[in-house]
């Protein structure tokens, strides 16, 4: 790492300060001298700094006064305060103007070390000592990833190789293809599993990890039978790193509680938030509620039953609770809600569906200026904390935090950025999602996917006798032999759900208490 570093120092008394300016000088900092606040000014407009050091009691200009108007020549600059005064009005003030640190006279060398280190150097040695841990637990990972016999032992992995991505986001492009290659092997060892597993789930409920159908069943209704008041906040497409940089802004009024759960098969709306909100499998909705259910061919919406789903389950239940559902598509919606939350007060229950990010990873297949804006995970996740902070759902979780709700948040599927195509040929009536296919003349190799033969053995209909489901692993997506070229192009590194990932499978559920 580089030391060399230009720091400007102003203190009428600057002549006493000459041994700790000869201690940082021969650390390597370029340090220049001034022995007052307008002298300080003038470099500014001459020269660009990289930290200043400004006392506060000096003849003239006022260190705060000079703080303010170094600020409107170079807002960025990190300017630290060095004081004889312990006045808290005075640390108050400073710290309104956005010093980046604040010392206490005598200082002493190490100190001042220490806060250039800090405000200079700090994206470098953070960036540094990240990419060596890392580095170290990279062997770590890949040992977990060999050993993954459990549901439990794969939400471990996935939390872990999330942790690291948002870690090495902005670190060194070495690092985080070395991650990207490390998920890639982690999820084909999970794809693996999954096919071992995932008809066995199906077919013992008792037995398997939490999935979709149980939500309600072991996470809302217990809290609703202990007399809490919940919102339900279901948003689309949220993913576990998703979460990660959305939480840092609830912080300040909730503490969290979090785990993840398993998406049924396919990750799909239709099939995977239907089984939420009805606590059944697809196959037993389209049985005992075949007027709820909707096919794969029809042309209707496939999540317009949602409300009524969940009202066949609060009765299947024998349960009395009042509840509302409601669902936002656009900032219109969701300042409907605000001005209705007192209503919603009334119910022990409140679900609400946030569709944002589903419509943001479509976008983004379609529109040339949303992929810019997405090009990568990071700034795909970027878009999704901006979106929050700056729309009604930051101000609705803050409502509901004031009125002392609990929220119990998460989402019917995940989302993965796909890059591997697998062609594929099926009929006219074949679905068009790009990471499962339902029909009955489907051709494809089935090494590179998961088959499901018989879809009751799944908890899945089937529109025909013969039937039968494929699903895409890891980063692939299925693509049709006409036009396959142009079909490739335009979907390759788009972000998708149906099919089987660590992102579309292992789901964030947050439960957030008011503080």
């Amino acid at each position: 790492m580089a030391n060399k570093a230009g720091v400007l120092w102003a203190d009428d008394e600057i002549d006493l300060l000459k041994p700790h300016i000869l201690f940082l000088q021969d650390k390597g900092y370029e340090v220049e001298a001034v022995v007052s606040g307008q002298d300080a000014i003038d470099r500014c407009k001459e020269h660009d700094y990289d930290l200043i050091f400004l006392d506060e009691n000096m003849p003239g200009l006022s260190g705060l006064e000079t703080l303010a108007l170094i600020k409107e020549i170079n807002p960025t600059v990190p300017v630290v305060m060095v004081t004889k005064s312990e006045e808290e009005s005075i640390m108050e003030q400073a710290i309104g103007n956005k010093i980046a640190d604040y010392l206490i006279k005598p200082v002493n060398p190490n100190q001042l070390l220490l806060s250039i280190k800090k405000n200079v150097h700090q994206h470098t040695l953070i960036t540094e000592a990240t990419t060596v841990s890392y580095q170290q637990e990279f062997s770590r990972i890949g040992m977990q990833i060999n050993d993954s016999l459990t549901s439990d032992d794969w939400m471990e992995v996935y939390k872990k190789l999330v942790h690291w991505e948002l870690e090495l986001e902005s670190g060194s492009p070495q690092m985080s293809e070395m991650l990207r290659m490390q998920k890639k092997e982690a999820n084909d060892a999970f794809g693996k599993f999954v096919k071992r597993n995932y008809i066995n789930w199906i077919q013992n409920p008792d037995n398997r990890p939490l999935m979709s159908p149980d939500l309600f069943k072991k996470n809302v209704f217990p809290r609703l039978d202990n007399d809490e008041k919940i919102f339900f906040v279901l948003i689309d497409n949220f993913r576990l790193d998703q979460w990660r940089v959305v939480k840092e802004l609830l912080a300040d009024a909730f503490a969290f509680e979090e785990s993840l759960y398993y998406s049924i098969l396919p990750t799909a709306t239709q099939y995977a938030r239907n089984a939420i909100f009805s606590g059944l499998m697809p196959v037993q909705i389209e049985q005992l509620f075949p007027d709820l259910w909707v096919d794969e061919e029809s042309e209707e919406g496939k999540n317009l039953n949602e409300a009524p789903l969940i009202q066949t389950q609060i009765e299947r239940f024998r349960k009395k609770y009042t509840f509302s559902y409601t669902k936002a598509n656009d900032s219109q919606h969701g300042e409907r809600m605000l001005n209705n939350i007192s209503s919603l007060m009334q119910n022990q229950l409140n679900v609400v569906v946030l569709n944002f990010i589903d419509m943001l990873s479509h976008a983004r297949t379609e529109m040339k200026m949303i992929r810019e804006l997405a090009q990568s995970e990071a700034a795909y996740r970027s878009l999704t904390k901006s979106w929050f902070q700056h729309s009604f759902a930051y101000e609705l979780f803050h409502r509901i935090a004031e009125k002392g709700y609990k929220i119990i948040l998460t989402t019917d599927h995940g989302t993965i950025r796909v890059d591997d195509p697998i062609k594929v040929v099926g009929d006219k009536n074949t679905n068009t999602n790009l990471r499962y296919k339902v029909g009955k003349n489907l051709s494809y190799n089935p090494k590179e996917i998961f088959e499901i033969r018989e879809p009751d053995k799944a908890g899945l209909p089937s529109p025909n006798l013969s039937s039968k489901y494929i699903f895409a692993l890891n980063e692939s997506f299925f693509a049709y032999p006409n036009n396959y070229n142009y079909y490739v192009s335009y979907y390759k590194n788009t972000f998708q759900h149906g099919g089987i990932s660590m992102e579309e499978m292992l789901i964030p559920l947050i439960t957030l208490t008011p503080k």
